[in-house]
């Protein structure tokens, strides 16, 4: 379990389970066995049935009869849901940080892009997580640049909830080929002072996400019919 500080166990553990979650340590449709948590993670059964109570609230867990608590799938509205959302602060962030960002800044970008290129030449090339971290370690430069704690602060909050979706675009070898370009597009937009062409550029990132992650989503839905 991470080190959560001051809080109570049952969040601890929510926090955890959460994360294992977004991340895809626990996948889709897998179910949560409550003896098996408790066992894993050191603790009783009780505070395992608070947190999955919590994920239940958040929507990242259901309750299926005769099974128990199991992942919540991801799907199709809950994928264009965040992706909205995205669209629109990203599209906010690119224009406030073609107008904001600094030199310094502008060189961060610059490593960030370099960096996830350089990962998919090593052969970390298939831990996602990793290559995912260093997506948004790019993206992260973009949002400091704004200088808008609250945007920031929003950006942030969204990023937790985006994790599934883009763990699930980067097991696409094709798509990681495509990130790398459209963060040299993007760098190269935002070094210019190019407003149009970075808000241009951001949307086509962006939607580009949401076609792929879609089509894998739907695949799944229908598998999933198909063994039923």
């Amino acid at each position: 379990m991470e080190d959560y500080q001051y809080l109570p166990l049952r969040d601890v553990v929510f926090r955890t389970l959460r994360q294992a979650i977004l991340r895809g340590e626990l996948k889709p449709g897998e179910r949560l066995m409550e003896i098996r948590l408790a066992n894993q993670l050191g603790v009783s059964r009780t505070p395992i049935r608070e947190a999955i109570r919590m994920l239940e609230l958040d929507g990242l867990v259901i309750m299926v009869p005769r099974k128990g608590a199991q992942v919540a799938q991801i799907t199709e509205k809950d994928l264009n849901d965040v992706l909205e959302v995205r669209l629109g602060l990203e599209e906010l962030a690119v224009k406030l940080a073609c107008q904001r960002i600094t030199e310094s800044e502008l060189q961060k970008l610059y490593q960030a892009s370099r960096s996830f290129e350089q990962m998919l030449e090593t052969t970390e090339t298939d831990d996602l997580q990793k290559l995912a971290q260093a997506d948004v370690a790019f993206h992260d430069v973009i949002y400091q640049a704004t200088n808008n704690e609250r945007l920031i602060q929003l950006l942030n909050n969204l990023r937790e909830q985006m994790y599934r979706y883009r763990i699930e675009y980067l097991k696409d070898v094709k798509s990681r080929r495509s990130l790398v370009e459209e963060h040299d597009a993007l760098y190269e937009h935002m070094k210019n002072r190019d407003l149009a062409g970075a808000q241009k550029m951001i949307r086509e990132h962006i939607e580009r996400q949401q076609e792929s992650i879609m089509q894998t989503v739907h695949h799944q839905s229908m598998t999933g019919v198909e063994e039923k």
